[in-house]
């Protein structure tokens, strides 16, 4: 085995392939650059770029938002995934607004340069929404509130990032001190953003080239140093390129299936009790208190996010079957109801992508809209039923 290697570049010889990877920060007009020139001028049997399906997508149909359905969002529960997944990208748009140039525009110009020279190329990373999932599937209750936090501060901090900000992003030295970092504040975070994507990068690399073969990896320099240690282990035998478990989203804990149906149970239960000891009035007056309570918060959640007055009254009645049903999000029936009497435009789908950058974009979008009516009624109906558990408590005793 023989390595050559700079700060941005490291060249593999490995089993009798070459494998250069090249490592790039997202926004960088000199990634740019130097991921274009590399592949002129190496000439690589095969490309390799730190994309999934999803966001290649996303990055070359023009089309792509305006093929959203928000109300199949909604039904197949991703409404907090797509939210997450909009506000990453936002962070990212941002970051590289006043440098002239978008989020991966290093892999797509790798991948313009690879049909342009007749090479074939290949997406080695995994898809977005598997590790966002693992993510969040990984994380404890506490660390779950730290991301949400720590997401919705960077979707709106106003921030300048300069150019040569964005290059020490490639210097050993500050990645180190970044990675260090979101490993003490994050733990889980980074071992599924960034370890096992180094893991996953490295054997989609492997597995796509072969013997005598030059391959080019465009990747994240913050993934340089992890894929150049787990393509070696891999070929002294020491770990497998089967990715397989990588793939899977983690069964849920005892606790975590258990949780969604204990407030519920604590309601009813207060409810049920209240009516044995102090008789049926002060039950249903507790019944009417707990409805009063969820409904409203969630409803007013709706009214914060400007909602349409409808969406509000679906949102109040509809917070009481979104708790007893831990499968049904106390947001779904706000957010769809919001979809339904505002239907998105093209133009809204054609804007998502900038106006998700600000507040005042946000209310303007009517998917963005229905997003927030989903994310502020289910908030709104947490924090109702919080409340109402001590409320009902305090009636009964």
């Amino acid at each position: 085995m023989m390595i050559a290697m700079n700060e941005t570049r490291t060249t593999l010889f490995l089993q009798g392939r070459e494998i250069i990877l090249i490592g790039t920060a997202h926004v960088s007009k000199e990634s740019i650059d130097e991921v274009t020139q590399t592949v002129r001028e190496e000439k690589p049997d095969m490309i390799c770029v730190e994309l999934d399906e999803g966001r290649y997508r996303a990055m070359t149909e023009k089309d792509n938002w305006e093929r959203l359905d928000v109300v199949k969002v909604f039904k197949e529960g991703k409404g907090f995934l797509l939210i997450a997944n909009l506000v990453l990208a936002s962070f990212q748009r941002r970051m590289g607004q006043n440098l002239g140039v978008q989020p991966g525009d290093e892999m797509k110009a790798a991948v313009k340069t690879a049909l342009e020279l007749g090479i074939p190329f290949t997406l080695c990373d995994r898809e977005i929404n598997v590790t966002l999932r693992r993510a969040w599937a990984n994380c404890s209750f506490w660390n779950k509130m730290k991301l949400l936090t720590s997401l919705l501060a960077s979707s709106f901090t106003t921030e300048k990032i300069s150019e040569k900000e964005i290059e020490d992003l490639k210097n050993r030295s500050e990645l180190d001190g970044m990675m260090k970092d979101l490993s003490e504040y994050l733990p889980p975070i980074k071992t599924t953003l960034i370890d096992e994507r180094d893991c996953y990068l490295a054997a989609k690399i492997w597995s796509t080239g072969g013997e005598g073969i030059k391959q080019v990896a465009v990747v994240g320099a913050g993934h340089l140093k992890g894929i150049q240690t787990h393509l070696e282990k891999i070929t002294a035998g020491q770990e497998s390129a089967d990715i397989s478990n990588l793939n899977a989203i983690p069964p849920k804990s005892f606790l975590s299936k258990v949780v969604p149906w204990l407030i519920p149970i604590v309601i009813v239960g207060l409810i049920a009790i209240g009516f044995f000891r102090v008789g049926p009035s002060q039950s249903f007056a507790m019944l009417g208190r707990w409805l009063i309570l969820n409904g409203s918060l969630a409803a007013f959640g709706t009214l914060i996010a400007l909602g349409h007055p409808l969406s509000i009254l679906v949102s109040f009645l509809g917070a009481p079957i979104g708790t007893l049903s831990p499968v049904i999000s106390v947001g779904l029936f706000s957010g769809m109801t919001e979809a339904w009497v505002r239907p998105p435009r093209v133009s809204d789908a054609e804007a998502v992508a900038e106006d998700v950058s600000s507040i005042k974009g946000i209310y303007g979008n009517r998917i963005l809209k229905a997003l927030l009516v989903f994310f502020l009624a289910s908030i709104g109906g947490a924090v109702g039923n919080f409340i109402s558990i001590p409320a009902l408590a305090g009636l009964l005793f």
